[in-house]
């Protein structure tokens, strides 16, 4: 008898948001969508003219990426971290997600000994959904109240069938940042590939952006994307970095899997990584947007810390689980925000609210969170 193989995959998160996206767009003027981290403010000029060049558009791009692009990453690795990488150090990925979605499975390819994925309890849920896809076992790491991985919290038995350790920071959705350097040892000590997603490293707000790279290269690899750094999600593209055996393995698979930045986007990624002027005005955009949402939630009871880095407010109120929470920010506002529970059980007392709406948006909802106040507190 033929063994019935067929797994169905899981509802998309955020497919799950569509009753509350229906909610919200009762309100005159329409919905507020705050539940995707999707860029909507302009992205470099100068970018966008090297895009329609065509650069290389005829032939079959590189897929470690063409040399200017792995230049011009490691250039601003230098710039931004004061870390310097050769330029078979680095390598091109078509947007991070996918790469954190099939890194496991490649790492799983050559090592058979280990079956384990650990990623953060509170996570973007592709760490999790990549070891899903690789046939792996998951491990879901607690943080400590400080928001950083509690490492102790790894028995000795999910140590020792580990392949990789997923971090990320900032994270997505708390917005905390982690010990780098911490972590980098442990996996070192136990021989765990550790790989640190820093795709929000630019919006740090805290203190200085980190990168894992800062603290040595061996048995690390950190992920980095131009998809929030340069409001460039569409164009699919970011880049992986550190230890240089590690990157040329899973260089060699990707390879064999066709996956390949299109050559014309390589040219205008090049140019991209090359200009930070425009980070600094997208970062003071996202602080007010953030600074200017976190006051507003605060006047109707809930509480958003100001995130260490990254562009959400990870927040709560007493009472209400994050999708009754949600429900009411999208009767209240119009406001769709995600229910925590969709970055694992662990968060499902709070909302992620993406700031990623222009500057008017986020204040017509700030306007409607405050008159539904001032109705609350007259009746």
């Amino acid at each position: 008898m033929a063994r019935d193989v067929s797994v169905s995959p899981p509802p998309y998160p955020y497919e799950r948001l569509d009753a509350l996206r229906q909610r919200a767009a009762r309100h005159d003027g329409g919905g507020i969508d705050c539940s995707i981290g999707t860029p909507v403010d302009p992205p470099p000029p100068a970018v966008l003219e090297e895009l329609a060049r065509g650069v290389d558009a005829r032939g079959y791009p590189l897929s470690a990426g063409s040399i200017a692009y792995r230049e011009s990453c490691a250039a601003w690795m230098a710039r931004r971290f004061g870390v310097t990488l050769e330029a078979d150090e680095v390598a091109a990925c078509v947007g991070t997600k996918e790469f954190v979605a099939s890194l496991a499975g490649f790492l799983a390819l050559g090592n058979r000994d280990r079956d384990t994925v650990l990623y953060p309890s509170i996570s973007y849920p592709t760490y999790a959904m990549g070891a899903t896809l690789a046939g792996l076992r998951t491990v879901a790491v607690p943080r400590r109240e400080d928001g950083r991985t509690d490492l102790d919290a790894i028995t000795a038995s999910d140590r020792d069938r580990a392949l990789v350790l997923w971090v990320n920071s900032p994270s997505n959705p708390t917005g905390s940042l982690d010990d780098l350097e911490r972590i980098a040892t442990w996996g070192r000590d136990h021989g765990v590939v550790v790989a640190s997603d820093e795709c929000y490293a630019d919006y740090t707000w805290a203190d200085q952006p980190r990168s894992i790279l800062q603290y040595g290269r061996e048995g690390v690899v950190a992920v980095h994307s131009i998809s929030k750094r340069s409001n460039l999600a569409g164009l699919r593209a970011g880049f992986y970095a550190g230890d240089r055996a590690l990157v040329g393995r899973v260089r060699s698979w990707r390879q064999h899997a066709g996956l390949m930045v299109a050559g014309p986007v390589q040219a205008a990624v090049a140019v991209a990584y090359g200009d930070d002027e425009h980070v600094e005005q997208q970062r003071a955009r996202y602080r007010a947007r953030l600074e200017s949402l976190r006051r507003a939630l605060g006047e109707v009871g809930i509480t958003a810390a100001m995130p260490e880095g990254a562009f959400y407010l990870w927040a709560h109120r007493a009472g209400d689980d994050g999708w009754s929470l949600a429900e009411w920010l999208a009767d209240a506002a119009g406001l769709v925000v995600s229910p925590g529970e969709l970055y694992g059980v662990a968060g499902a007392s709070f909302v992620r609210v993406a700031v990623v709406q222009p500057d008017e948006r986020i204040e017509l909802a700030a306007q409607r969170l405050r008159g539904d106040s001032t109705t609350r507190s007259s009746t």
